[in-house]
């Protein structure tokens, strides 16, 4: 016989057989990985530490209890990182059945009567024409695990179970990170509404002011004119943040597993959560430990790697052992006795001759497959690595975006003043003012947009760096703390360690 991929020369011959631990097929191999930097464009900007995050929670740096609470309500109810802990006990469950495997496969306890008539119309009658058959026993068939397959099907299975669980730590992540930002939004929102509605009450002046100038004849109506469009214009954006606001509190109560409801009383008024000064971003190394999804790229590799040698094993025989030991009597009252003993012990082999055809090519289609989850995992180590220096770039600019609105938004707030007090005395007409209120509305929602925009390319940071599913542990409890709330079963979060299925690289 011939292995056609050359990956398979080395795991045909009965040498390597010995030498894989009596498994054919070729042993797992870390995959390859794709030359990434040694550190990060913009390592060297002051407030960039190359250490890793020495704590999981990194939310807690922004110093706002509504939002840990927040998180950690959230770790506790969601929903979709329900459904993936189920899919975690769907594997471990899947891996012991495959487990199973190792031992005697057919493990059968039998009884059974018959009422046997025979016929007369044959060459030679049976003296009897009937008779009752009585017979219990067990037997078994056990399919030896001579060329691996049973061991690599276990291999195979626990590395699909470590990537479940690297598939929970993945969502955990995203969890924590629309958290974050679904609350970033709203304290957002909230602030430019905060913004608008200061600058409806000074336009609402200013349009009083002009009124009254323009009925003692001091200026023209278009004035009045002018300033009501000011203050309208103002008041129109108001519902388009009031919306904003509220489905950023709709995204919190989805999110939180909860249904819709007004969450206004219980996140309170607050400012936008300011930035830490300094933050460990590490290197682009440590995304290969701590994104999971990286893992889970890995772990798939490990998992398809063993369907190559369960492939290879069709090549060659598959030797078993069945067995019967049965009780069997005509009459009942003799059953259990040693003279009604009955038994067999059969060796077996079986081995699939003239298909080696299809057995290859479902080799090279394993070879190809690993193949391919090899060039996704790379894809997605370079697409992580994207992702952080995208975040990153992104934190750093509008930080500086930030400072450069701050100004302009002081500086047209002063103007603004200046003119007004001229207008009030009648040195200059309302035109300047106009132009420099809708300046001033506009100046001031970019600078809290911006604002908003700091604290979400920094949670776009952390969650590129992989931060925050190390609290996974926190979501595992034993069944027997499951309680039945008015008569409704909790639903119940993964009850297991997580710690006994993944350990914290």
């Amino acid at each position: 016989m011939v292995c056609s991929l050359s990956l398979l020369v080395s795991g045909c011959g009965l040498e390597q057989w010995v030498h894989n631990g009596f498994k054919v097929g070729p042993n797992y191999e870390e995959p390859p990985v794709v030359i990434i930097a040694e550190n990060w464009i913009d390592a060297d900007t002051s407030g960039l530490l190359p250490s890793p995050p020495a704590h999981p929670e990194w939310w807690a740096s922004l110093n706002d209890p509504i939002l840990n609470q927040l998180i950690q309500s959230a770790n506790e109810q969601n929903l979709s990182l329900r459904e993936a802990g189920w899919r975690v006990l769907q594997a471990r469950a899947r891996r012991d059945i495959t487990a199973g495997n190792l031992f005697p496969q057919t493990q059968q306890g039998f009884g059974e009567f018959d009422r046997i008539l025979e016929s007369r119309s044959v060459a030679l009658p049976a003296p009897l024409r009937s008779f009752d058959q009585w017979s219990n026993g067990f037997n078994l068939s056990w399919e030896l695990d001579v060329w691996g397959r049973f061991r690599r099907s276990i291999e195979s299975a626990d590395a699909d179970l470590e990537a479940s669980v690297d598939d929970y730590d993945a969502i955990l992540i995203s969890l924590i990170a629309e958290v974050a930002t679904a609350y970033v939004e709203y304290r957002t929102f909230e602030l430019r509404l905060e913004y608008a509605q200061k600058n409806v009450e000074i336009q609402e002046q200013s349009l009083r002011l002009t009124q009254e100038k323009a009925d003692a004849g001091k200026t023209g109506f278009a004035s009045v004119h002018m300033s009501k469009s000011s203050l309208e214009t103002t008041r129109a954006g108001i519902p388009s943040l009031q919306i904003g606001m509220r489905q950023a509190s709709n995204q919190l109560c989805t999110l939180l597993g909860v249904e819709t409801q007004n969450l206004t009383e219980f996140l309170g008024k607050a400012d936008i959560p300011a930035p830490p000064s300094s933050i460990a971003v590490g290197i682009p190394l440590d995304l290969l430990r701590r994104r999971p999804d990286i893992r889970a790229s890995e772990r798939a590799i490990a998992s398809q790697s063993e369907q190559i040698g369960i492939a290879i094993s069709d090549l060659y025989p598959h030797f078993s052992i069945n067995g019967e030991i049965a009780l069997e009597s005509e009459r009942f009252s003799d059953l259990f006795s040693s003279a009604s003993s009955a038994g067999s012990l059969s060796p077996a082999f079986r081995w699939n001759l003239l298909n080696y055809g299809r057995i290859i090519n479902n080799v090279e289609l394993q070879g190809f497959g690993l193949e391919e989850l090899i060039a996704g995992y790379q894809n997605t180590v370079l697409t992580a690595n994207q992702e952080v220096e995208d975040a990153l770039v992104a934190y750093l600019k509008n930080q500086e975006r930030v400072k450069s609105l701050k100004s302009a938004t002081e500086e047209t707030a002063e103007a603004l003043r200046l003119l007004t007090i001229s207008f009030n005395e009648g040195d200059i007409s309302f035109t300047g003012v106009f132009l420099l209120q809708g300046q001033l509305t506009a100046r001031q929602d970019e600078y809290a947009s911006a604002q908003g925009d700091v604290i979400t390319s920094l949670i776009n940071l952390y969650k590129a760096l992989g931060g925050g599913w190390e609290i996974r542990e926190q979501n595992f409890v034993p069944q027997s703390e499951l309680r039945m709330d008015a008569g409704q079963e909790v639903l119940p979060l993964p009850p297991f360690p997580a710690a006994e299925i993944m350990p914290a690289p």
